[in-house]
């Protein structure tokens, strides 16, 4: 699930790069990396919220360790950040998908996209860094080699991958 921190934070660079073209025309590269950024927003990006509400989130839920039971207080507000980003990710994805068709973008649209992904950037910023710091490496040393092996499952079967493809790793 780091792995799909790292292209986040990957992918919101692409993205901020783009908006420092100031809406103008793109060249085939700059149009290539945009248009690879939203589709992973789009495509790729919910399945990793799904990993983690419906395969992680429940199984911590269900550890009675005192570790856990404090890092859960945070789980409703990752939740509620995964809603929260959802239209911000829209409307990065509506300006981006207009500004490929168009081949620009004006002030205005400019402006509102350069406002989404800031807020997208901050958000993610804590959102990932508790995530990373605090929760995985939890779940890593706390979750059974089972409960492991499921929700690799799960996350493969999202992905239409064999489930030996995906690892949750111990800690180490």
């Amino acid at each position: 699930m780091s792995d799909c921190h790292r292209r986040i934070e990957i992918f919101l660079i692409v993205l901020r790069t783009a908006a420092e073209r100031d809406g103008r025309e793109l060249a085939n590269d700059e149009r290539r990396s945009l248009d690879g950024a939203l589709r992973y927003f789009r495509e790729a990006a919910p399945k990793h919220n799904a990993d983690e509400e419906e395969s992680l989130f429940p199984r911590l839920r269900s550890i009675t360790d005192p570790e856990i039971q404090a890092a859960l207080k945070h789980l409703d507000r990752l939740e509620q950040e995964h809603r929260w980003a959802a239209p911000l990710h829209e409307q990065v994805d509506r300006l981006g998908q207009s500004w490929l068709t168009r081949g620009a973008l004006s002030t205005t649209e400019l402006q509102a996209f350069r406002i989404s992904l800031h807020e997208l950037g901050t958000m993610y910023s804590k959102h990932i860094q508790f995530e990373d710091t605090v929760l995985f490496p939890l779940a890593a040393r706390l979750l059974s080699p089972s409960q492991k092996a499921e929700i690799a499952e799960e996350m493969a079967r999202r992905r239409n991958l064999n489930g030996s493809l995906i690892a949750i790793p111990d800690e180490s």
